[in-house]
């Protein structure tokens, strides 16, 4: 079929079915037209929760499937393709297990540690750091979760992105480390964990000399996962919703480079916007879900049989809720 006739069909099928169709920000345009919520990924979560379908048909990654389904636990959520964030892959359980044994072994008691772990982790790591007293953080709200952690006195063990958790360190004028980095993590407020985004990994500070040399008077903007480097020779680090909204509101005529993911920025504004990057940042795995995966995800629904269905055990569901909602209530 033709790419008219899958969105035709996809549209049929959404007026027949009991089902609501949830798309990140950075997949393929033409999927991401077919949402019938768009947004970020603790924002779809939180906009899922009132709806009143009985599918949820997600376009994302795997986790943020799991955080719609253990805050709605009732909703069947269904993903035209489980596709795995690269970031919330580099850490899990037994590598949580192993960071919180390698601090003790730096004689920093497990109670002396308060967890926080970035929405981009799978549900276990959200339910060990749920046990411990910790709490799940947004790029937007991380320096708020970051200041109510602070006030108990305890460690902050940031995982899985150190991006994130270096970048708000600095804007608080606090010390921060990466496990295995040489640093005694006992001279650190926050301790980072060994994780990143490799989209956002693709932006240099040589990339912000060039747009500046080349385009004089344009604006950067970055989003927090990009290298501390990046972010300090930034005029504005966000989070994905605060970009689109610092960006939206420039004047027409104000030119800004963009550090963040490619099909995000592309949709932005049409003149006067450009990649921050001499290649493609492009995330593989937002865009390894297809108009075609989204059409077959609904057709199955239909047939009753309905695929990529996501589950999680109830322990699990449990303490990850538990870490999900101490942040909300912040």
């Amino acid at each position: 079929m033709t790419t008219e006739e899958l969105k035709a069909k996809i549209i049929d099928l959404k007026k027949r079915l009991s089902v609501t169709v949830v798309a990140h920000y950075y997949q393929r345009d033409e999927v991401f037209e077919m949402g019938d919520i768009t947004g970020d990924s603790l924002e779809l979560a939180k906009r899922t929760m009132a709806d009143d379908k009985e599918f949820v048909v997600f376009c994302g990654v795997g986790f943020m499937g799991q955080s719609v389904k253990i805050l709605s636990p009732e909703k069947r959520v269904v993903m035209p393709k489980v596709a795995c964030c690269a970031m919330a892959k580099m850490i899990d359980g037994l590598y949580y297990d192993q960071s919180i044994q390698k601090l003790e072994d730096a004689g920093i008691k497990a109670e002396e540690i308060l967890p926080i772990t970035y929405i981009n982790s799978d549900a276990s790591v959200k339910a060990r750091v749920g046990k411990m007293g910790g709490m799940v953080c947004t790029s937007s709200n991380a320096k708020t979760i970051i200041t109510k952690a602070l006030a108990e006195g305890k460690k902050i063990l940031f995982v899985p992105d150190r991006c994130l958790g270096q970048n708000i360190a600095r804007q608080m004028g606090l010390k921060s480390c990466v496990i295995g980095d040489g640093s005694d993590p006992k001279e650190a407020d926050i301790i980072c964990y060994d994780g990143f985004c490799s989209v956002h990994q693709l932006f240099t500070p040589d990339d912000v000399d060039f747009f500046r040399a080349k385009y004089p008077g344009i604006l950067i903007a970055v989003h927090p996962e990009c290298d501390p480097a990046v972010c300090e020779k930034a005029d504005f680090v966000g989070s994905t919703s605060q970009l689109i909204k610092y960006i939206t509101e420039l004047p027409a005529e104000q030119k800004v480079a963009v550090g963040t993911e490619f099909n995000m920025v592309n949709r932005l504004r049409p003149e006067n916007t450009y990649v921050l990057s001499s290649t493609k940042p492009e995330c593989p795995t937002m865009n390894e879900t297809t108009l075609e995966d989204l059409y077959n995800a609904l057709k199955a629904i239909e047939e009753g049989h309905p695929i990529n269905e996501i589950e999680v055990d109830e322990d699990t569901a449990y303490w990850a809720k538990v870490a999900l909602e101490r942040m909300m209530a912040l």
